[in-house]
């Protein structure tokens, strides 16, 4: 039942905080001590920086995330996802550009009684920058 419980709170980070952007419940998501494995420059440690890279990402891009699959093995969930938006807001040092984005990314979460406790993820970060015009495309 953990993994269950454990899925459910995963796609309540997705759904809810990323998507329809209630950033109040990563109190009740995370645990204080949470770890970023793949940290954005200059994230603070624990859930004040879960709660920055967040903010960052939906000031940024305005997500819209979509889930393929979410599966969990005792106290990892793993989710294969797909991610469209716009970038509205600065992020990662670029101004807004007004482009779309569509990327794809696969993140593996570690719970801790139910709340998400750590985080490693392998993003399309390549085809993003090249989305929003910070670094050219394919020559040809």
């Amino acid at each position: 039942m953990a993994s269950q419980e454990n899925k459910t709170a995963v796609r309540r980070l997705y759904e809810d905080v990323m998507n329809r952007g209630m950033a109040d419940l990563l109190d009740d998501l995370a645990v204080p001590d949470y770890v970023e494995h793949n940290p954005v420059p200059g994230q603070p440690a624990g859930i004040e920086g879960l709660k920055a890279r967040l903010a960052a990402i939906r000031g940024g891009l305005a997500p819209k995330y979509t889930l393929h699959h979410v599966i969990a093995d005792g106290d990892a969930v793993a989710v294969r996802w797909t991610m469209t938006g716009k970038h509205l807001g600065p992020l990662m040092g670029i101004p807004a550009t007004n482009r779309a984005v569509d990327i794809s990314g696969i993140d593996i979460h570690r719970l801790r009684d139910g709340k998400l406790a750590e985080h490693w993820h392998v993003i399309e970060t390549l085809e993003m920058l090249r989305q929003l015009g910070a670094i050219p495309g394919p020559q040809g």
